[in-house]
């Protein structure tokens, strides 16, 4: 018997945002700032998808063997300021196809949830500023702010479904790093699927052994 699916919990920036990479090149300055070198593709590779404060502490860890809370914490906070500056002097739009592909799940009584590794702060900028509300674009947002533990923990997955009244099974996670595949497996999700518009390369994101790698979000509504 096929699974009804009933909601798909989609990541933003590089999944259903385009945002250039705004916000790990913002990591990725605040990090060199602090005398650390680590190249771009280091933060992409380690941090994509984690909530911030965790993605510095990686990337530290990972590649320069830094373990010092207080070093993070100073990396965080002049983060924090280079965002809000990155973002009120920068462009950002949906993914090709995000709005269609939102229409078309709601039209089919899907549930259209994002989720991210942002604060709710963050997250609320960026919704904002591309002129997306709660209950027409989206049905809900949930951000690491609002859980104890984020990706590749399953908690924001898990409160997803339990303020639509869902099962994991009948949800979709879908997202372009490989922590968020990981997020969606982790909560037993029907389906957790690689996109390749944003953080992670087709084979990073195999490595992580998803249940589909799509190169559009429009390729999603083919498979539910």
């Amino acid at each position: 018997m096929a699974i009804l699916i009933k909601m798909v919990v989609f990541d933003m920036a590089g999944t259903t945002i385009d945002e250039q990479n705004i916000v790990y090149k913002t990591l990725h300055k605040a990090i060199l700032n602090a005398g650390y070198s680590v190249s771009l593709n280091d933060v992409l590779e380690v941090g994509a998808g984690m909530e911030k404060l965790q993605a510095i502490k990686s990337i530290l860890l990972k590649k320069a063997d830094v373990t010092d809370e207080q070093v993070a914490l100073t990396i965080f906070a002049d983060f924090a300021t280079g965002l809000d500056h990155a973002y009120s002097n920068s462009e950002i739009a949906p993914q090709p196809g995000a709005l269609a592909t939102f229409t078309a799940l709601k039209q089919k009584g899907i549930a259209v949830v994002l989720n991210t590794g942002y604060s709710g702060r963050v997250a609320k900028t960026i919704v904002d500023k591309l002129g997306w509300q709660k209950g027409r674009e989206y049905d809900e947002l949930i951000t690491a702010s609002d859980v104890s533990n984020g990706r590749p923990a399953p908690d924001m997955i898990l409160m997803a479904a339990n303020k639509f009244n869902v099962e994991p099974i009948q949800i979709v996670k879908v997202g372009d790093s490989v922590i968020d595949i990981e997020e969606g497996k982790n909560a037993g999700c029907a389906m957790s699927i690689g996109i390749t518009t944003g953080a992670h390369t087709f084979d990073q994101l195999q490595a992580a052994n998803p249940d589909h790698i799509i190169n559009n979000l429009q390729e999603l509504l083919e498979l539910i």
